[in-house]
């Protein structure tokens, strides 16, 4: 069989760790299988080392586009591919064999405010409903996520499997010492520090997160400080008037991308991850504290309760107030800290891409008949 995978998305951060690791252990699970991987020009070389079972098509068509309509079925014609697996949203209409589509979230359609303009929302709203019709079987990540398909999409239930997400390799084992200690140096981290990870689109609910954080340090944590790793502060000026309204320059620090033994290192010397995001199809930063070792602060709404179970303070999103309490309770609690610790470990060893790569092969093989 020729199983087609759209991988132009190989190197974002959610769905860019849900396509390398579905390529990663592809293999391991379907011995026979030809993988027509569908990558950009620049990511054929990564693609190919792979393995010889693994064939790289060059495709410039941005996702999202106009193009990818009709680029990416004539791909899979002149391929003969078997099944296509699209591993977000899109799945254009011509495409001329069987289809399974991964829809991680519907957060476009539940938080339309935060795209551009309103053509953005009607594009999302049709790619979204035609792949759901259109595909054989519809992948998802939560049973919070699978709700909103179906709250949205008028498709039957049967037709959704949920398989969820796993930590990357890259951040699921512990760093050494020596790449923790140089990593306390390199960022000055002589005291403690409030951690979180992710982009900083408006659904993360960040101005509450400094709202928080400066009600934690007026109520005597005056030595605490906030890391934020992910998109650079200029994309969203509305946090750095957040930061200037409370005179926090000294005590709040973008950081930027940062690379994975960097990531590890700040999740191990953390003293609370703290994720109080308003939505998440699965939410993977939390899962990477956990198994790191960090104690976890995170929302109770979405799929976060179904991500950390018992393993993290859970909180009311929508209130600064709520996400200060969580903090203040860890930092003052060593002994929550310390099952929070052990919970945690616990809870992230049981997700694994292998588990969910094994589940997806089914699918795929299932679809084909």
């Amino acid at each position: 069989m020729r199983i087609a995978i759209d991988a132009r998305k190989l190197h974002d951060f959610g769905i860019g760790t849900y396509i390398r690791n579905l390529l990663k252990h592809l293999t391991a699970f379907d011995h026979e299988s030809t993988f027509v991987v569908i990558c950009r020009p620049e990511d054929q070389a990564e693609i190919r080392a792979l393995g010889r079972r693994y064939v790289a098509i060059p495709e410039a068509a941005k996702p999202y586009s106009i193009r990818e309509q009709f680029a990416i079925p004539a791909r899979l014609a002149a391929a003969h591919a078997d099944l296509f697996h699209a591993p977000h949203y899109v799945l254009p209409p011509l495409v001329p064999c069987r289809s399974v589509v991964t829809i991680h979230d519907c957060i476009h359609l539940m938080f339309p405010q935060y795209l551009p303009h309103r053509p953005a929302y009607l594009y999302a709203r049709a790619s979204l409903s035609i792949a759901a019709r259109r595909a054989a079987r519809i992948l998802t990540v939560s049973e919070t996520s699978k709700s909103d398909i179906l709250r949205y999409c008028n498709v039957p239930a049967e037709r959704i499997t949920v398989i969820p997400n796993a930590i990357d390799d890259r951040l699921a084992t512990h760093p050494d010492e020596e790449n923790v200690r140089r990593t306390r140096e390199r960022y000055q981290l002589d005291g403690p520090f409030a951690l979180y990870v992710g982009n900083i689109k408006p659904h993360k609910n960040l101005e509450r997160l400094i709202d928080a954080f400066h009600i934690v340090r007026r109520e005597g944590f005056d030595r605490l400080k906030l890391l934020i790793i992910g998109d650079q502060i200029s994309k969203f000026p509305r946090l750095r008037r957040a930061v200037d309204r409370y005179k926090l320059h000294k005590h709040v620090r973008f950081l930027g991308f940062v690379g994975d033994d960097t990531l590890a290192a700040l999740y191990r010397l953390a003293t609370v991850f703290v994720f109080p995001s308003l939505y998440e199809g699965f939410g993977l930063p939390p899962l990477e504290a956990l198994a790191n070792g960090c104690p976890v602060v995170t929302s109770n709404v979405s799929s976060l309760p179904e991500v950390v179970g018992d393993a993290a303070v859970l909180v009311d999103p929508y209130s600064a107030a709520s996400i200060a309490a969580g903090i203040q309770q860890v930092l003052t609690d060593p002994e929550l800290r310390e099952t929070l610790r052990v919970r945690g470990l616990e809870r992230a060893r049981q997700f694994s891409w292998e588990a969910s790569v094994r589940r997806t092969v089914e699918v795929y093989h299932e679809v084909a008949g």
